[in-house]
């Protein structure tokens, strides 16, 4: 019985470790460096899109971009003006002001390059939403374009926040560069 309190003395002593705290982790993601190349005609518009992305003209009125990597599609429509600009506006407003029941926070980006006759806004909707971004892009007399980005995931906001934001440069890069081509 001695012993066997010895034995147990010295375990407590020898196995007594002062706990160390771990690191917190954080996911490392690393998104290669985009380059942009020019869309092929075909439509009424033309812009810059990343190489790391597949540009598809599904018809006249319909293309995508997809993201393989990153399981995402920027969807965009266009229209023509038929002295309706202000019904397409509000229609695809209403498209993104559906996300309020969901969204935190909506932020718009206006953009304007007058020399191109190109009159856009970027939304960023914060949140775990459907489509996180969406824009839209007028000359405000013949040529209306609007665009979505969906990821095809179940959204969970703070873990896709990195791929929207490496997404959201692309679709500044789109904006800047949209040009009429009729």
């Amino acid at each position: 019985m001695k012993y066997f309190a010895i034995i147990l003395v010295l375990c407590c002593i020898c196995c007594k470790q002062n706990p160390i705290p771990k690191p917190n982790a954080y996911l490392s993601l690393n998104y290669p460096k985009p380059t942009y190349q020019k869309t092929e005609p075909g439509l009424p518009f033309q812009f810059k899109t990343s190489k790391n992305a597949v540009y598809t003209i599904e018809n006249k009125s319909w293309s995508n971009i997809h993201y393989p990597q990153l399981k995402a599609d920027i969807n965009i429509t266009y229209q023509t003006v038929n002295n309706n600009l202000k019904q397409l506006v509000l229609d695809a407003e209403k498209l993104t002001y559906k996300h309020t029941l969901i969204a935190d926070h909506i932020e718009v980006y206006p953009f304007e390059n007058k020399q191109k006759r190109v009159y856009a806004r970027l939304f960023q909707i914060t949140g775990n939403v459907a489509s996180p971004i969406q824009f839209q892009a007028t000359d405000s007399v013949k040529h209306f374009i609007s665009g979505s980005l969906y990821f095809n995931i179940r959204p969970n906001y703070d873990s896709i926040l990195p791929s929207i934001n490496f997404v959201k440069k692309d679709i500044q890069q789109i904006i800047e560069t949209l040009e009429w081509t009729n």
